[in-house]
């Protein structure tokens, strides 16, 4: 009779686990608070339930091993491996002890636990609704950091350079955290990176170290990983030593690790080791596309007490995943995004839709999607992976007030506008350009025209996706039909404005606005 694995999450991040699982010949089960999730299809069965409900995910596996056996609890990609425990623990099934996992997934427990065992990570104190964070946190060198201790994806997270900015910044973490606590901790500065590991009896198999990018402060945006990582290899084995520290003094002794460790400039610093594999695509794609590797396969295996099974690398790639991300709006349509790239790029993963509203990313959940491409050499791979990315575009729904904030209201003043002109002649011309000019041709076959710069070619600066300035302008005279002035109407500093703040996203929805009258010429 086959095996049975209880499986916590339906979403894209857990389909390579229902499809590893089938590769063993398992029966799976999974669980999700919502049936429309993309991994329901994929499973033998289906139970609709909360994976932060403990006790009701418990009784959803009581009725699974009653009727058929239960033979293992997985989640990857989740922040719930406190359930899998729990479950586990009281079925007794393969696992690491429920205390075990609330060390892992409570940030506050955890920082206590390194602490106690002497390993590197930053200084921190916790924070409550009640509490006063000036006064708790006024030992602390600055800048800070202010995370939820229950959360992932970077929800939530902020630095913060001023004791002016703390209370706001603690006050919003708390909105973001189930249980109303937040740690406030010294800011670590240097390269991050990411590392998976797979636990059996105690022994620690370290699976690949991926680099990781973040941009956007004060917010920890990570727009992408590269795997391998790319720093020295002292570097890179004072990383995995520190890692493999912090999954012992953690107690992971069968499972699975994820960790974030930073590189400041007295060496090596946990971030987190949280006790699964890890989501943003590495786990499931990045690192089997790179290595052979299929460590969703080798995690599951432990998940049901049987040994990994082989870990040695096949090949020897470079993998790279990249995001793309928009302005505030709503989507009007997405255009060349593609399911299915052309190679080296790999995989594709589009999470808008027409009709939903987008911002620019504060956090790992707020990025439109995200492309994968592997190649033998590391440039090929973040080549294809930037290219993909930057060939998606989301355009915005004409007159809508949050973009038209973004791009002139000086709304979300953080973000950094997409271009800034470098070239003074560039500078001067536009500062003394009319908004826009209702003169021209009235013979010209052109409908909207733009008053150009006169050095564009000599602008150096390149957008959030690597455009340049020339790039971008050339694609909206392509998209939105428009063309160099003289025309009946011409779109003079305000059109600029819109490019330079927002982008070619900014451009085309100031064109499209103008065009539809939901904005005075």
């Amino acid at each position: 009779m086959s095996m049975t694995v209880l499986i916590l999450g339906a979403s894209r991040m857990q389909i390579p686990a229902i499809s590893a699982a089938h590769d063993l010949g398992f029966r799976v089960a999974v669980a999700d608070r919502t049936s429309g999730a993309p991994g329901v299809a994929l499973a033998d069965e289906f139970v609709r339930v909360d994976l932060a409900d403990q006790d009701g995910m418990l009784h959803a596996a009581r009725r699974l091993q009653s009727v058929g056996g239960l033979d293992g609890v997985f989640t990857a990609g989740t922040d719930f491996s406190t359930s899998v425990a729990y479950v586990a623990e009281s079925l007794g099934l393969p696992g690491i002890p429920f205390e075990v996992a609330r060390n892992a997934s409570d940030k506050a427990r955890m920082r206590g636990v390194f602490s106690s065992a002497g390993l590197p990570s930053p200084r921190f104190v916790t924070l409550g609704l009640n509490d006063d964070p000036l006064r708790l946190a006024a030992s602390l060198r600055k800048p800070l950091v202010v995370k939820p201790v229950d959360n992932m994806g970077s929800r939530g997270v902020i630095r913060v350079d001023t004791d002016e900015e703390l209370p706001n910044s603690v006050k919003s973490a708390i909105s973001s955290s189930r249980t109303s606590r937040v740690i406030v901790e010294e800011f670590i500065d240097g390269p991050e990176f990411s590392l998976d590991a797979l636990v059996y009896e105690g022994e620690i198999f370290v699976c690949g170290i991926a680099d990781r990018h973040i941009r956007f402060p004060p917010y920890f945006v990570e727009v992408g990983h590269t795997i391998p990582s790319s720093q020295p290899r002292g570097v890179q084995e004072a990383v995995e030593l520190l890692f493999v520290g912090g999954i012992q003094a953690l107690r992971i002794e069968n499972g699975a690790a994820k960790g974030d460790i930073m590189f400041s400039s007295d060496g090596p610093v946990i971030g987190e080791i949280a006790a699964r594999l890890s989501g943003g695509y590495m786990s499931g794609w990045t690192y089997p596309q790179s290595t052979g590797i299929n460590i969703t396969l080798a995690a599951l295996n432990i998940a049901v007490g049987r040994h990994p099974g082989a870990l040695a690398p096949t090949k020897s790639y470079t993998s790279a995943e990249r995001a793309f991300f928009s302005i505030p709006g709503i989507v009007e349509s997405v255009s060349g995004f593609s399911e299915h790239p052309a190679p080296p790029a790999t995989n594709a993963f589009l999470r808008v839709s027409p009709g939903d509203g987008v911002k620019f990313p504060r956090n790992n959940v707020d990025k439109c999607g995200n492309t994968i491409a592997t190649a033998p050499t590391r440039e090929a791979a973040i080549s294809a992976a930037e290219s993909a990315s930057r060939s998606v575009l989301v355009r915005l729904r004409a007159g809508t007030r949050e973009t038209e904030e973004f791009l002139f209201g000086g709304a979300e003043n953080w973000v950094p506008d997409a271009f800034a002109l470098r070239v003074e002649s560039n500078r001067r011309h536009l500062a003394a350009m009319a908004e826009s000019v209702a003169v021209g041709d009235e013979d010209s076959p052109t409908d909207l025209g733009i008053t150009e710069l006169p050095d564009l070619k000599a602008e150096t600066d390149y957008d959030w996706h690597g455009r340049s300035l020339v790039e971008s302008l050339d694609f909206v005279f392509l998209s939105a039909g428009v063309s160099v002035a003289p025309a009946r109407r011409t779109l003079g500093s305000r059109f600029w404005r819109a490019l330079l703040r927002g982008g070619i996203q900014g451009a085309l929805w100031y064109v499209d606005s103008i065009r539809e009258g939901q904005l005075i010429f």
